[in-house]
């Protein structure tokens, strides 16, 4: 049952617009969530997916703020995370209202060459950036919290992102070291979590306004150095998953009342079809439990309008930069063993070596080489091996791969697959060598083709105690 502090509720009572209820507001903090997807668009298309999970019993309601988005009926609840289709990287699991900060930041199809996510895990907005994107560009993955670098990277991972690079600092330091950096920033701020409550019945439980307050006072910094790393002419995005004003709306006018000549808030009133009904007068969306009947969210979109003056020196380079760019020696051997796996080494992106090393730099990140520490940039692909190449999860994961070039496993299969097994395999495969499986054209990951069998290559930590049917 739903804990609300009596605190809070005479703190929210001053927030709520006049046109809703708190008795609704009250009624909804007390509702289960409707359970809510994403489709990764990098590796299946919306229509491919729905048609793949329809004669499961699937049944798929339109979230109208991301058209990847949708609230799920039909599906097993309790074996949804552990399902082929999850593991492998075709859908994330999202609430609904959190899907709204990366669609602001993209409204009207914006496209952007250097993006920065301040707080990027666990990687649900992270990972939907990267597929706005399409892999192209740059993503900067900053992630304060150092057990969750790890979590972020294994969701980046996962959904086949290639273009993002991960950093692990406090994000106010972002102004300093990137100023002017980033065509866009979003920043999904931490905060008090007011509007989890459907999911945390305890979330509530011991508001304190006083806690409240050091929380605007951490957010009001982080919007300054997110608003610094921004490239004149760039987008801001700044949210968070609470209600009250003195974290959302005031933190807003705080950055304008600091730059007046160089923010403008651009409204979200059309950002999708309903926007309206949570828009506010200074164009921010402040969305309520009861509204979508979904978790509470807040998204304001900035637009930065001039250049303002950097507020410290610009630090020193870092040094001692561990890659080379490859030989074309080296890019040749790397690609020939690719492509006779049916992958293709992308030409846009820039392979590095790194000793016996080889990996996948995205687009762009050159020019940022020096500026600050990287936690780890762009993918693995391989390591040198005595006859060639080993292969990396992560590359066969992310690359483009036809189809026609993936060993198709059934589901038992591909289950007996994920828990680490080999699998019995009698079908058309190469006599002999490595091999990509996969289920539904999509890899899963390496095998080693013997006769009647696969010879599993799935990393031992990857190795998964239970696989089902969602």
């Amino acid at each position: 049952m739903v804990q609300l502090n009596q605190d809070f509720i005479n703190s929210i009572r001053q927030d709520i617009p006049a046109h809703l209820s708190l008795d609704d507001f009250i009624d909804y903090c007390g509702r289960p969530l409707r359970r809510s997807i994403r489709i990764n668009t990098l590796k299946i298309s919306v229509a491919e997916f729905q048609s793949l999970m329809a004669p499961r019993g699937w049944q798929f309601e339109p979230i109208p703020w991301c058209p990847a988005g949708f609230w799920l009926t039909g599906h097993n609840d309790d074996e949804l995370g552990n399902c082929i289709e999850h593991i492998h990287g075709l859908f994330y699991i999202q609430e609904a209202s959190s899907m709204l900060p990366p669609t602001a930041l993209f409204m009207d199809d914006a496209s952007f060459e250097r993006v920065l996510d301040t707080a990027s895990a666990p990687g649900s907005k992270t990972t939907q950036i990267a597929a706005l994107m399409q892999n192209q560009g740059l993503l900067v993955a900053n992630e304060y919290s150092s057990s969750r670098v790890k979590v972020l990277h294994a969701n980046i991972a996962r959904m086949g992102v290639s273009n993002s690079a991960i950093t692990h600092f406090d994000g106010r330091v972002f102004g300093e070291y990137q100023f002017e950096t980033f065509d866009a920033v979003l920043l999904d701020a931490p905060c008090s979590g007011e509007g989890t409550v459907r999911k945390d019945p305890d979330a509530l439980k011991h508001w304190r306004l006083d806690e409240i307050e050091d929380i605007a006072q951490t957010q009001r910094e982080l919007i300054l150095s997110a608003f610094q790393a921004l490239k004149s002419g760039g987008m801001l995005v700044y949210s968070t998953c609470t209600l009250n004003t003195l974290e959302n709306q005031q933190v807003c006018q705080f950055l304008k009342d600091t730059y007046p000549d160089a923010v403008e808030f651009v409204t979200l009133a059309n950002l999708f079809d309903g926007a309206h009904k949570a828009t506010t007068t200074e164009g921010f969306l402040h969305v309520w439990p009861q509204v979508y009947d979904s978790e509470g969210f807040f998204v304001a979109a900035i637009k930065k309008m001039a250049s303002v003056e950097r507020a410290l020196p610009k630090p020193r380079a870092q040094k001692n930069f561990p890659f080379t760019h490859a030989s074309r020696k080296q890019r040749e051997a790397i690609s020939a063993h690719l492509n006779a796996l049916g992958l293709n080494l992308p030409e846009d992106q820039s392979l590095m070596v790194r000793e016996a090393e080889y990996w996948l730099f995205p687009q762009g990140f050159d020019e940022l080489i020096g500026s600050m520490r990287f936690q780890r940039i762009g993918m693995k692909l391989a390591d040198e091996a005595k006859h060639g190449f080993k292969l990396r999860h992560e590359a066969i994961m992310a690359l483009p791969c036809s189809p026609k070039d993936v060993i198709e496993l059934s589901e038992q299969q591909a289950v007996e697959y994920l828990m680490g097994r080999d699998v019995l395999f009698d079908g058309d495969k190469p006599a002999k060598g490595e091999v990509i499986v996969g289920r539904h054209g999509v890899p899963l990951g390496l095998a080693k083709s013997l006769p009647g069998k696969l010879k599993n290559s799935l990393p031992r930590e990857l190795v998964r105690d239970k696989v089902c049917q969602a």
